[in-house]
């Protein structure tokens, strides 16, 4: 039976929204004519019949699929094996942009329409909506009569076009084809039209193995791209396509692009090609504008952005006239986020946010408060992405739904959009489905396996999981009402299955969360990190004057030796040649302020620790905005390695507060030590009332 991929998209649409849809609303949201749907509605009729199923329409014109429910399963089956047997429109531009980077000097155009199956007509409409969407990353496209189509631009943006392309249209088909190889279940002899299975799963276990070991991974969608990306790097590399050096500096000091260069260098020794410099920087530089999947592990030395974000926070509250600005875990979601995102946008790297539109359309309000924040903060960039903000949009979103959560049954999320939309639909599905207790965020990596997704009640995907068994509900990133019902749905269908383990409170109405109510262990376990955090800086805090004369590095050992004395930290070189790291990795100096914050995490340091030398002379230093300034105070912040979310909540509220009005600016650069402690005592006791004490 052969089917086209717009006939399987009507069936689907019509399963999944009986009778909501008409002949005029697919025609709208497919972007044909009703007279082509009408078309198709026919030939649909006769494959419904192979089915013993039936196409009507009730009394509002809505398209409904009449039958018993197993030969609906049965028809739902063939849909999924099934490989539609014309392309998509989106799959032929893909074709043509594949064709356009061959860098022929022009191309004919009733040559490439024939080469794509297509009218010269329907190449026309293709060649402009590719032109204006290629504009994006600073690619022309031009038609020029008696000549062709000529495409021009960088072999840099080129890449990041093509890869672009794949994340926008195909991304779920990437995953899907990634792990079907990973299972040697894939048989294709490209992915795509164009990525080499060979190198596609060769990369992937380099790259996985690389970052396995770090603190932090990346949110699957842009592991995928990652992925993507060195792969169609080594695949131009192969086919003669090299990267132009490009005049822009990326620091060689970056873990990004100490991570790149391993990587690197394992894929050549792998795959036997060369990478250039250019290659190893732009993919570093790819690297450094991912997302992180686990944002508990973001350093707490972003001084300057931890601050704009305070700002953001307290403003978008304001507007709305609701308090976010305790909420450390929105705080923390902000700097994982905007990290990486502010260095895309500075480095025109193009990101598309698919839901930006409904975002828009769902939380108007929010929308424009968060757009209102970021356009007062971000005065230096010009003009902010709004799919950017719409991703930020998700980060508050999920924090307003939060405090609303009251459930029961454990349930988990399989979200490769991003950090941000993961954490907006777990909080809508806690406060839509009541009968939930808790949602837990998974990667796809994560749930390979049958066991780890046992623990679970309900298992809920953003997209198809067709490598594993369990029983799972397909739905939308932003939950669509039809998403809710579904899940409702599974519940009252599973009940038994759902409660068969578990034991009824016997207490009337809804249950508070788990989240809003630790338990007593909890509860003085995060008392007591804070009464040790706080106690461990105010206790050894001090100001140092001239200690030594010949540089703010013997100053800063000598400091350290001085801790080791007190017994707060031990291997004085070791600490020493990790902030020295640190330093070489970015700029350290706070810009405006004379003041440079050194600073890092590691085993041999006992206690957390901030202290001050107050120089004799300013030393020069690089500033965190990436410019030399002169240095006149030496901040110095040393905590273990391991912290737990308390401890991280005190060390982020002292470094953002070292600039947040002009008055702390003065005080923490005055080398005046009583000013200073009564300074951190105003702001620990702040925070200790506002968020501990009620009045």
């Amino acid at each position: 039976m052969f089917i086209t991929s717009r006939e399987k998209a009507i069936i689907e649409l019509i399963i999944k929204t009986s009778g909501k849809h008409t002949a005029f609303s697919i025609a709208t949201f497919l972007n044909v004519s009703v007279r082509t749907i009408q078309r198709d509605l026919k030939t649909i009729e006769k494959i419904l019949e192979y089915f013993h199923l039936q196409l009507v329409r009730n009394s509002n014109e809505g398209l409904v699929i009449e039958g018993k429910n197993q030969q609906i399963f049965r028809l739902v089956q063939h849909l999924t094996g099934s490989h539609p047997v014309d392309q998509t429109p989106q799959e032929r531009k893909l074709l043509l942009l594949l064709t356009l980077l061959k860098d022929v000097e022009s191309f004919k155009i009733q040559a490439l329409a024939t080469e794509l199956g297509v009218s010269v007509t329907t190449l026309t409409i293709y060649l402009d909506e590719l032109t204006e969407w290629l504009k994006n990353f600073n690619l022309e496209l031009t038609r020029k009569r008696g000549v062709g189509v000529e495409f021009h631009g960088t072999e840099e943006n080129k890449r990041k076009a093509l890869a672009s392309y794949f994340l926008l249209y195909f991304n779920e088909d990437m995953i899907e084809s990634l792990f079907l190889l990973e299972k040697g279940k894939s048989t294709q002899e490209k992915i795509l039209y164009y990525l080499d299975p060979m190198y596609l799963l060769e990369i992937d276990r380099i790259v996985n193995d690389t970052l396995i070991n770090r603190h932090s991974r990346l949110a699957d969608s842009d592991y995928i791209g990652l992925i993507i990306q060195i792969c169609i790097t080594v695949q131009r590399i192969k086919d003669g396509f090299l990267m132009q050096s490009e005049s822009s500096f990326f620091n060689e000091h970056s873990e990004e692009y100490i991570l790149m260069e391993k990587i690197c260098q394992t894929v050549e020794e792998s795959l036997s090609l060369q990478f250039t410099y250019a290659d190893v920087r732009f993919l570093a530089s790819i690297l450094k504008g991912s997302k992180l999947q686990e944002v508990e592990t973001v350093p707490y030395d972003s001084v300057v952005l931890g601050q704009m974000i305070k700002n953001m926070i307290q403003y978008v509250s304001t507007q709305l006239h609701v308090d976010l600005t305790r909420d450390f875990s929105l705080f923390q979601g902000l700097v994982s986020h905007l990290e990486p995102s502010l260095f895309r946008i500075k480095q025109n790297m193009g990101l598309f946010n698919p839901l930006t539109e409904e975002i828009k359309r769902k939380y108007p309000v929010l929308f424009l408060a968060v757009k209102n924040s970021v356009v007062k903060e971000f005065k230096d960039i010009e003009d902010f992405p709004e799919d950017e903000i719409a991703f930020i949009v998700l980060h508050f979103g999920s924090a307003l739904v939060l405090r609303e959560e009251e459930m029961k049954i454990k349930a988990v999320v399989v979200c490769p959009t991003g950090i941000g939309t993961s954490k907006m639909l777990a909080s809508r599905i806690k406060k839509e489905i009541l009968e939930i207790d808790s949602v837990e965020i998974k990667s796809i990596k994560e749930i390979q396996s049958q066991e780890s997704l046992q623990s679970f009640d309900v298992v809920i995907s953003t997209v198809r999981l067709p490598f594993i068994r369990t029983e799972y509900i397909l739905v939308n990133p932003l939950l669509s009402d039809e998403d809710i019902s579904a899940i409702r749905s599974f519940l009252q269908k599973n009940i038994g299955n759902l409660t068969k383990n578990k034991k009824y409170t016997g207490k009337t109405g809804p249950l508070v969360s788990r989240k809003a109510n630790p338990t007593l262990s909890d509860l003085l376990q995060e008392l007591k990190d804070i009464e040790s955090s706080i106690e461990s800086i105010i206790q050894h805090f001090r100001i140092y004057r001239n200690l030594r004369q010949d540089g703010y590095k013997d100053t800063m050992r000598e400091m350290l030796r001085i801790a080791e004395m007190e017994n707060l930290i031990g291997n004085v070189e070791n600490v020493m040649e990790t902030l020295l790291d640190r330093e070489e990795k970015g700029g350290l100096g706070i810009p405006d302020t004379g003041m440079g914050l050194f600073h890092c995490r590691s085993k041999h340091v006992h206690q957390l620790l901030f202290q001050i030398s107050h120089l004799d002379k300013p030393f020069m230093v690089k500033g965190m905005d990436g410019n030399e300034m002169p240095m006149k105070n030496l901040l110095l912040m040393l905590a273990p390695e391991n912290l737990s979310t308390r401890e991280q909540e005190i060390i982020s509220l002292l470094s953002t507060s070292l600039i947040e009005s002009k008055e702390s600016i003065m005080i923490f650069s005055s080398g005046n030590e009583d000013a200073v402690r009564e300074k951190l005592e105003s702001i620990f006791l702040e925070y200790l009332q506002t968020n501990w004490i009620k009045e």
